[in-house]
C-alpha cells in the first residue's frame, strides 16, 4: 500500500485495512484547478494537510466543489521536495480519538505543491501565473506567528526586509514581500479582487499579514519602485481583504507508534523526514478529532462553499469573541495550569496529568465554577460544549502526546490574557467578587513557585524558556522550602507587575491571598500536593 499505487488501479486492500481513499475524479479536479485556480495556500506543513486541506476533501467527496488546493512553501524547500512532490502530492491523515478508535484517510485534494522562493524559479514562475488569474479567490497562511514578522526581537526592521523595500518586487527574501510582489503583479494584471486570508494561531492574525505585506507596499511607493495606484487597490477591502480567523486543532509531530501501526496494516509510506531546518514531517499527518476553524466573511472575490465542510463563517467581532472564549477561558487558562503544576509535580504529558486527580479538578472547577461566570459567548460555539470537548476528549487523550515542560515556555507572555481578562473581568462585575476567586489565585501562586526550579520533592528541574525568567526568578532565589520567609518582600515586586498579570494583584485584592498560597507551596517537600489537596477537595 503506497500512496503513488492510487494513481494506478486501486486494490481492495485499502478499504479492508480500513482507509477512506478520495471518491473523486482527483484528475478531472487537477485539470480544473489548472485551468482557472481558486485557492493557494502559503505554509505546507502538518496543521494544513491535517486540518483547512482535509476540510477541502471532504467537499470534493461530497461533490459540493470541483477544485482543488495549490499549496506553496518559503521557509523549508524539503517539505516540499520530500514530503509532497514524490507522492504526488497526496497525504495519510490519521485522526486519532480519545475512545481509542483511529481514522486513516487520504487526502488528494492539494493538486499542485511549489516553493514559493526565487531558488525554484519555475515554482516561483508558476505563482505569478496563478494571481494573474481573476479566479483566484483566496491565498490562505498558516506560517506561524513569527512568519508575519519584519522585526527582530529588539524591534529593528530585518536586514532582508530593508533590502526587499529597496529591491524590484520580484527580487524579495521575505515572505511578506513576496506575497506583495504577487499581489503587484495581480494589480498589474488583471485588477481582480482576493482575500489573503491567514490562519494561524495567534491573535488577530488578519492584522498581522496586512501590516507584514503593506510594509513592503508602503515602502515601494516611498521610494518610486511602484506607483502609488497599487496602494489603492491593496486598502480597498472590496479589491483586498485581510479576514481574521480563529484555528483550534492540534497536530504533532508525526508519532513513532502511529508509524508503526500504519506499517503493520501494510501502509508503506511512513518515512519521518527530519529537514535541515529541523522540521519533522512525514507523507502522514497524526492529529486530534476536534477541530475549530472559525473566519470573518470577508470575501471580495468569492470563496470556495467551505462552510459545509464545517468551517464557522461570522464576522469580525465574533471570530474576536471566539478567540477570547478559547484563550481567556475554555483552553488555554487550563494549559497553563497543567503546565505550571505538571513540571512541578515531574509529570511529563498532558493526558498523564488528566488522570491526576487533583490537577484535573484544579482545571475543571477553575474552568466551570472561576472562568465560565465570565467568559465571552460569541454565538455560535457553545462555551460549556467547548471546554466539555476540551476536558473529557482533548486533554486526556493519550494519543496526543505533549508536555507541560513545552506549554510552560514563555508563560510570562500568556499570563496577562490567559488569567488577568477573568481577574478585570471579575473586576468589572457589579455581581461578582474578585475576593471570590480561589483557583486562578492557586494558578498564580504556583507559577511563582515554579520560578524556583525545585520539584514538590525539592530536586531542581530545568526550566523552560521565557523572556521574563531571569528578571523574576531572581526574586524567589533567597527562598528555602520549610524556612521561614518574609513572604510578602519576596513576592511584591512580581504581584503588583501589571505587564505580568494585566492588572496590579494588590490592586486587585489578590495579592495578599496568593502570598498566603505561595508560603503553603513553601512549606517543605511534599507541599504542593498538599496545596492542591487542600484547594481542590
Amino acid at each position: 500500500m503506497k500512496l503513488t499505487d492510487l494513481q494506478d488501479e486501486v486494490s481492495g486492500v485499502w478499504e479492508e485495512k480500513g482507509y477512506e481513499l478520495p471518491s473523486y475524479d482527483r484528475e478531472a479536479v487537477k485539470k480544473k484547478t489548472w485551468e482557472a485556480p481558486a485557492w493557494v495556500h502559503f505554509g505546507a506543513g502538518n496543521i494544513f494537510r491535517a486540518f483547512p486541506a482535509e476540510l477541502l476533501q471532504r467537499l470534493l467527496n461530497a461533490g459540493e466543489y470541483d477544485k482543488g488546493v495549490i499549496v506553496a512553501e518559503s521557509f523549508d524547500h524539503e517539505i516540499i521536495s520530500k514530503a509532497y512532490k514524490p507522492y504526488d502530492s497526496l497525504s495519510l491523515s490519521v485522526v486519532l480519538k480519545a475512545d481509542g478508535t483511529i481514522e486513516k484517510k487520504v487526502v488528494g485534494s492539494v493538486v499542485e505543491a511549489l516553493v514559493a522562493d526565487q531558488a525554484e524559479p519555475a515554482d516561483f514562475a508558476r505563482l505569478f501565473e496563478i494571481f494573474d488569474c481573476p479566479s483566484l479567490q483566496m491565498a490562505s497562511f498558516t506560517i506561524t506567528e513569527k512568519g508575519y514578522s519584519i522585526y527582530d526581537g529588539k524591534g529593528n526592521i530585518l536586514p532582508v526586509v530593508e533590502a526587499g523595500f529597496q529591491a524590484k518586487p520580484e527580487d524579495q527574501g521575505h515572505l511578506m514581500g513576496r506575497v506583495a510582489a504577487l499581489c503587484y503583479r495581480r494589480f498589474q494584471t488583471c485588477g481582480a479582487p482576493l482575500a489573503l486570508s491567514s490562519m494561524d494561531n495567534c491573535s488577530h492574525n488578519g492584522d498581522k499579514l496586512k501590516a507584514g505585506v503593506m510594509a513592503f507596499v508602503d515602502a515601494w511607493i516611498r521610494n518610486g519602485i511602484v506607483e502609488p495606484a497599487f496602494g489603492d487597490y491593496m486598502k480597498d477591502e472590496t479589491k483586498v481583504s485581510f479576514p481574521w480567523s480563529m484555528i483550534d486543532k492540534i497536530t504533532p509531530r508525526p508519532d513513532e507508534n502511529v508509524k508503526n501501526m500504519l506499517e503493520t496494516d501494510g501502509f508503506e509510506d511512513t518515512e519521518l523526514i527530519i529537514t535541515n531546518r529541523n522540521t519533522y514531517t512525514s507523507p502522514f499527518v497524526n492529529s486530534e478529532e476536534t477541530g475549530y476553524l472559525v473566519i470573518e466573511d470577508k470575501f471580495p472575490n468569492g470563496r470556495p462553499p467551505l462552510e459545509k465542510a464545517g468551517i464557522l463563517f461570522t464576522d469580525r467581532e465574533t471570530v474576536d469573541k471566539v478567540e477570547k472564549m478559547k484563550v481567556c477561558t475554555c483552553l488555554n487558562p487550563l494549559h497553563t495550569a497543567l503546565a505550571i503544576y505538571g513540571c512541578l509535580l515531574s509529570h511529563t504529558s498532558i493526558h498523564e496529568e488528566m488522570e491526576d486527580a487533583q490537577l484535573s479538578a484544579l482545571i475543571e472547577k477553575m474552568c466551570y465554577q472561576e472562568g465560565m461566570p465570565v467568559v465571552v459567548d460569541p454565538g455560535i460555539i457553545d462555551p460549556k460544549e467547548f471546554a466539555d470537548a476540551v476536558l473529557r476528549l482533548r486533554l486526556p487523550n493519550p494519543f496526543m502526546p505533549d508536555s507541560p515542560q513545552r506549554i510552560v515556555t514563555d508563560t510570562s507572555q500568556k499570563l496577562p490574557i490567559r488569567f488577568g481578562e477573568t481577574i478585570k473581568a471579575y473586576e468589572a462585575s457589579g455581581t461578582l467578587q474578585v475576593d471570590s476567586l480561589t483557583l486562578i489565585p492557586l494558578v498564580l501562586a504556583g507559577w511563582c513557585r515554579y520560578l524556583m526550579g525545585l520539584d514538590d520533592e525539592g530536586k531542581p528541574f530545568e526550566q523552560s524558556s521565557d523572556p521574563r525568567l531571569d528578571e523574576v526568578k531572581e526574586y524567589v532565589a533567597d527562598v528555602r522550602l520549610g524556612e521561614d520567609t518574609d513572604v510578602h518582600l519576596v513576592l511584591e515586586p512580581i504581584l503588583s507587575d501589571a505587564t505580568i498579570f494585566a492588572v496590579d494583584l494588590y490592586d486587585a485584592g489578590l495579592g495578599e491571598k496568593i502570598e498566603g498560597m505561595f508560603a503553603e507551596l513553601t512549606a517543605g517537600t511534599g507541599a504542593v500536593r498538599a496545596t492542591l489537596k487542600k484547594y481542590t477537595a
